[in-house]
């Protein structure tokens, strides 16, 4: 068993104990099940920048990146630095994230957050909602075809967009739907942990124009998005290199700061 495997086992139990505690009357009437969501395709599309930035305490692949910061200091961190969205890691066991981490944003910052879980059944995605995320991300690598659709058009019933993360060209076709807004590129094989900006290059002509591009992990210089860009990638997610610093959002602050200076604006 990799450890993606491992995962999803560990989080299909989780849902069936969550689901007996927290009945969905209760996160449908959360204060943010209302709440008007905020678009991150288009805010990518109109940014010059397109840096989504990460709240992760740890990885299966890192142990221990940073518990050193709060929520609160991280996330309005990358929103002053000017990143067009946030990615708050939910899991618990791998990567020391919680539901409460997605709140906890919510109630500091106004920009996009995105819910980064291993989603396998529509009751994440009502926790998604009742949390305040705008958006949800679906893993291709843990899902059939038939998931995805069925998942992506619950979540746009909700008014959350849908980001479908890819690994293969295998994945990236069987994922190919019209309830995705985003498509999004790992460069980090999920079950080797193995990381090469490749795997986004080469996959990059495969994605239908009609979604917003993102290539996710393994992007640490001003010299990988510039590398990306040509590719018609808009979006860039980087988590580890921010985390690890001692002040994540300043760390943001100079990567975009550095990144508009030297005129790399996304064509």
């Amino acid at each position: 068993m990799n450890i993606l495997d491992k995962i999803v086992v560990d989080k299909k139990r989780e849902v069936i104990l969550k689901k007996s505690i927290i009945p969905i009357s209760q996160l449908e009437n959360s204060i943010f099940f209302e709440k008007k969501t905020i678009s991150l395709s288009d805010g990518l599309l109109k940014s010059t920048t397109g840096i989504i930035a990460e709240h992760k305490r740890r990885s299966p692949s890192k142990a221990e990146i940073n518990y050193s910061f709060t929520v609160e200091e991280v996330t309005k961190g990358y929103e002053d630095a000017g990143a067009c969205g946030i990615s708050v890691l939910t899991d618990g066991k791998y990567f020391g994230g919680s539901l409460d981490d997605l709140l906890l944003a919510r109630a500091t910052v106004k920009i996009p957050l995105l819910r980064k879980e291993f989603i396998v059944d529509e009751y994440q995605i009502l926790e998604a909602k009742a949390h305040g995320a705008d958006l949800i991300l679906l893993i291709a690598a843990i899902l059939t075809r038939e998931e995805i659709k069925s998942l992506s058009k619950f979540a746009k019933s909700l008014e959350l967009e849908v980001l479908l993360e890819v690994h293969s060209l295998e994945e990236l076709q069987k994922s190919i739907m019209p309830t995705l807004d985003m498509i999004g590129v790992n460069n980090r094989n999920l079950k080797t942990f193995e990381v090469s900006l490749d795997f986004s290059k080469q996959l990059a002509a495969q994605i239908p124009k009609d979604f917003v591009k993102i290539s996710e992990s393994g992007i640490s210089s001003i010299e990988a998005i510039n590398e990306l860009k040509p590719f018609g990638y808009k979006g860039f997610l980087i988590g580890e290199n921010f985390m690890k610093t001692d002040n994540a959002g300043k760390a943001a602050k100079e990567f975009i700061y550095d990144l508009q200076k030297n005129k790399t604006q996304i064509v």
